[in-house]
């Protein structure tokens, strides 16, 4: 078959054409993780080494990440079943939980990430108590859980204030469980670095009860955390911010998160949102500023997403209200006005 001139011309100018016209740069930036694996008794539900993870970049700026990775409080909760190390309810070892270049907060490309530059130590529980726990903890014959969550996420907070002397921000992010301990943790490295502007947000915890029976049966006997705060959950709250008034005290809700809270159905009292409310409210009536975002709906999940550039409540854009918080000053609480699930 005979190709057409204009073809073969069109070809022969193609080739003709300087090879660097096709070449592009590479700018895309990724999360390039190192895993720090601490000395001293650090382990997991199971018994296996605990780790954590940094990333390394400005050392005067550091967000740590308090991971959830779930709960758990009987035999049928915390068996040591499913694949790599996680269950339907929790992490029980770190096989599975070892963080990746994902969107959202952890997308270092995105124009609007307020955290590109920032060093970052992720820190995941794989203990099923909230990073809380101090107890060994025998469920079953043959299903005994360490519940050593403090112990490790201690030994986080001291590598931040050994390798991160100098830092002058630190932004603490708990993770729906990891949130219930990021008050807790936020008064750790304010003794620990105390020059540093500490910022504590926890998303997704807003619903944990101030119920005693929780506190007694689930914080205090099955993961050892003492003591436990009169105000249970929210207590966390009220200590971290009258023991250290400096802190900059966040948190971040789905109105109605299915998942936020679907294991303390027994104790909860009212609606997710009247819950949410009602904590926040307490929280402030005693005396500790809680800034806070309260976002509509049903949703699930936050940091890993694009919905993170995404939500927007009442004309303020979530990713904007976080990144005023944490480098110009607390903004004012956002509350959806139409919050239906």
């Amino acid at each position: 078959m005979r190709i057409p001139r204009f073809v073969a011309a069109l070809a022969a100018a193609l080739l003709a054409l300087p090879t660097a016209a096709c070449n592009f740069e590479d700018t895309s930036q990724t999360m390039e993780w190192t895993k720090v694996v601490p000395a001293g008794d650090c382990h997991c539900a199971d018994g296996s080494r605990f780790a954590f993870w940094e990333r390394r970049a400005d050392t005067a700026r550091v967000v740590v990440f308090l991971n959830g990775a779930g709960v758990c409080w009987d035999a049928t909760m915390c068996e040591f079943t499913g694949d790599r190390g996680e269950n339907d309810f929790y992490d029980w070892s770190i096989s599975g939980v070892e963080p990746s270049n994902r969107e959202g907060m952890f997308d270092l490309t995105h124009d609007g990430n307020p955290f590109a530059e920032h060093s970052f130590l992720y820190v995941s529980s794989c203990t099923g108590d909230a990073h809380l726990g101090d107890r060994t903890q025998e469920y079953a014959p043959g299903l005994t859980v360490e519940h050593h969550g403090l112990a490790n996420g201690t030994a986080a907070m001291d590598y931040l204030a050994a390798n991160y002397p100098g830092a002058e921000q630190v932004i603490l992010i708990g993770k729906t469980a990891g949130s219930v301990a990021a008050p807790y943790y936020g008064g750790l490295i304010a003794d620990r670095l105390p020059k540093a502007k500490v910022t504590v947000f926890g998303a997704q915890s807003g619903a944990w009860p101030d119920n005693a029976d929780f506190s007694a049966r689930i914080l205090r006997d099955r993961w050892g955390v003492g003591p436990v705060p009169a105000a249970g959950v929210p207590g966390f709250w009220i200590e971290a911010g009258k023991r250290h008034p400096e802190l900059v005290l966040s948190r971040f809700d789905f109105a109605y998160d299915p998942s936020a809270a679907v294991e303390l159905t027994p104790w909860a009292s009212g609606s997710l949102l009247e819950t949410i409310d009602r904590n926040e409210a307490a929280i402030e009536a005693a005396g500790v500023t809680l800034h806070s975002y309260t976002a509509p709906g049903a949703d699930h999940g936050l940091f890993e997403f694009e919905k993170f550039y995404e939500i927007e409540v009442n004309g303020v854009r979530f990713v904007d209200w976080l990144g005023e918080l944490v480098t110009e000053g607390p903004p004012a609480d956002v509350h959806c006005s139409e919050c239906g699930p």
